[in-house]
């Protein structure tokens, strides 16, 4: 070791002294007095390298003696062949300088070892983390076919007041075996998955009975094959329902594969042209199979209330989702429908207070659900308060004509004024949204106890989770459609005022695009009630007017939109624009031929915000979710805080990528 040390600090003196003797002698036949003053100064040099070489080998030795607690100590020795490897090097030169026994076996160099660079020695091994003030190596050392934990610690010496070297001490521990036995854990670790025909019923009746097992043989039989390469377990434990249970290695395969069984089930049709359709819930990352199976249910219900026909992944934390992008269809019924109007009926009756709250910034849909609920409220005896900034909102038209009205004097209230009277009985419902994130007042959201939630929007990954109602149905064309089917069973016709009738119809309107978007049977059903009480469609369509300075900004959008891939328009506006103009913009760039989706990007004071829309070949929801948006598949919007139009744009446009390169 001490000859090592006597290297390493070697400061060439011979060869400097011999240089300068040289040219002391070549100078003497020239000028003898420069050749005195030459070779003065080679004896000067001389002495202060050696000097200077001796104090650093002498600290560093020192360095040594206090690392192995004194060489000639019981300590040394322990040091010395202790099982642990450890070694000694020069963090900048990186030459080694010692190792103990057990390290130097690794290395099968022999003292070879102290002529060698780390670098050269372990090639995989870098040491700028203990330049850091780490005391851990960021990751595993492989090393030989063998695996190792680095830990280490630096120590500086100084010679002659000037640092001359900084010495790094590692201590290497062989995790080979260990991380072996827990990557064989993690591979082994079950999975489970539940998996549904989720048009169960369309797909029985689209084909004669004698040919409806046939069907279901032709899709086990995709199923199975699917699962097949797993070794995994199936089981059918309902008619429309598999249970999958299968090891963790596994997963990576079909999650890389977006779960192609989605599309492979699609290639079972029935006699009437109608596909199958799967819903998958994967449920992993948990402790139990209890809550494996909870995970599973989980994600299959997210999945069927985002539309089904996707698979959802839920572990301990977060939701993945694959899939999705296929039109929806409408698979609702009225049975559900009254289920749900007797078990919301019941909540508001037993109600010390009634809220009504949709997003922020509300439009007519959100307004038109929320007057919905007021009405069953005055039905019930008792009078809804609806949470909505009056100032900061889509939907003004409406608004101002329920003002009018004496039976919403005193209705409307802001989140601040709902959240300091709320009582620990009140019932909340929320209409036009399920994020927590989205609701006029979150604060309000948390105080109520009994909350009820009534959507049309496909779920995303954050949810409201605590519901004593949950009427969702990301097949319906609004909300303000779920609302009027609730109230034919609650009401009498009669209970409903005109005014009320067409902030329903206008809501339904806004959503279906004048009944061109997002439009079943169920949405004329609701706008044929809702005109046989009283609703003026023109006077609904007057709501919808725009003046003339909103009508030239909004074409003035339309004018900056550029094509990206063909079918996409995009406008990215470096000016401020209001939410409604850019939301009108989006639906107006959806009439020039050839374009399939559009989006608007425009900013505010507290970052970017986005509209999109979409004929239905294009999901948009899905695209607008990567940038921390939601809505349905025909509808979007979302905004970036603290985040400018140009980056929104750059992010956008590589979420749309990644939709349909996947």
């Amino acid at each position: 070791m001490n000859k090592k040390i006597s290297r390493l600090f070697n400061t060439n003196q011979t060869i400097y002294v011999l240089c300068l003797a040289l040219f002391a002698v070549a100078t003497i036949p020239f000028e003898p007095m420069l050749a005195v003053a030459e070779a003065l100064v080679a004896v000067l040099a001389f002495l202060w390298g050696r000097n200077a070489g001796h104090a650093a080998q002498q600290t560093v030795s020192q360095y040594m003696d206090r690392f192995v607690g004194g060489r000639d100590s019981a300590q040394a020795s322990n040091m010395l062949y202790m099982p642990l490897p450890m070694m000694v090097f020069d963090v900048y030169g990186g030459d080694v300088l010692w190792s103990n026994d057990a390290f130097l076996k690794l290395t099968e160099l022999d003292e070879k070892l102290f002529e060698s660079k780390v670098e050269k020695v372990i090639p995989t091994f870098s040491t700028h983390w203990l330049l850091e003030g780490k005391r851990e190596y960021p990751e595993l050392v492989v090393w030989k076919d063998r695996k190792y934990q680095v830990f280490g610690n630096v120590g500086h010496s100084d010679a002659m007041s000037g640092a001359v070297g900084t010495l790094a001490t590692t201590y290497w521990i062989d995790v080979t075996e260990s991380e072996e036995m827990r990557r064989r854990l993690e591979e082994t670790r079950p999975v489970v998955g539940i998996l549904m025909v989720d048009n169960y019923e369309d797909l029985m009746k689209a084909c004669p009975e004698s040919k409806r097992s046939a069907v279901l043989a032709a899709l086990e039989e995709k199923i199975g094959q699917w699962v097949a390469d797993s070794g995994g377990l199936l089981l059918k434990y309902d008619r429309d329902r598999y249970l999958f249970l299968f090891e963790e290695r596994s997963f990576p395969g079909y999650a890389e594969r977006k779960f192609d069984l989605l599309d492979q089930a699609r290639g079972v049709v029935a006699g009437e042209g109608v596909a199958a359709t799967l819903s998958i819930g994967i449920g992993r990352d948990a402790e139990s199979y209890e809550a494996l199976f909870k995970n599973a249910s989980l994600a299959l219900e997210m999945a069927l209330s985002r539309g089904g026909d996707q698979a959802v992944v839920k572990d301990h934390q977060n939701f993945d989702f694959y899939g999705g992008r296929s039109k929806t269809t409408e698979k609702r019924t009225k049975v559900k429908s009254r289920v749900m109007a007797n078990a919301l009926g019941e909540l508001m009756h037993e109600a010390d207070q009634i809220y009504a709250m949709g997003h922020k910034y509300a439009d007519m849909d959100c307004l038109g659900a929320a007057v919905g609920i007021c009405v069953i409220a005055r039905k019930l005896g008792k009078q809804a308060k609806i949470v909505i900034d009056t100032e900061n909102n889509a939907a003004h038209p409406v608004l101002r004509k329920l003002l009018e009205l004496p039976e919403y004097e005193n209705v409307f209230i802001t989140g601040n004024e709902a959240f300091l009277r709320a009582q620990p009985g009140a019932l909340l419902v929320v209409v036009d949204t399920n994020r927590p994130g989205s609701v006029e007042s979150e604060g309000l959201l948390d105080a109520c106890k009994s909350v009820a939630v009534i959507d049309h929007h496909r779920r995303g990954s954050s949810y409201i989770e605590k519901m004593a109602l949950n009427y969702h149905e990301p097949y319906a064309s609004s909300t303000c459609e779920l609302v009027t089917e609730l109230l034919q069973y609650l009401i009498e016709p009669g209970d409903l005022l005109r005014a009320e009738a067409e902030a329903l119809l206008a809501g339904i309107v806004l959503d279906t695009k004048n009944f061109t978007n997002r439009t079943g049977g169920r949405t004329f059903e609701a706008a044929a009630y809702l005109r046989r009480i009283g609703a003026d469609t023109a006077d609904v369509q007057r709501m919808f007017q725009s003046d003339l300075e909103s009508t030239v900004a909004r074409y003035d959008i339309i004018r900056r939109a550029h094509l990206y891939r063909d079918t996409i328009a995009i406008v990215a506006l470096d000016d401020e624009c209001d939410r409604v103009t850019a939301a009108k913009a989006a639906d107006e760039l959806l009439t020039l031929k050839g374009v399939q989706a559009s989006f608007v990007l425009y900013k505010k004071e507290e970052g970017a915000y986005i509209s999109a829309r979409s004929l239905g070949e294009v999901n948009v929801q899905v695209i607008v979710e990567e940038l921390g948006g939601g809505g349905n598949s025909t509808t979007a919007g979302g905004m970036l805080p603290n985040c400018i139009v140009g980056e929104m744009e750059a992010k956008l446009k590589a979420a749309i990528d990644e939709y349909f390169e996947n």
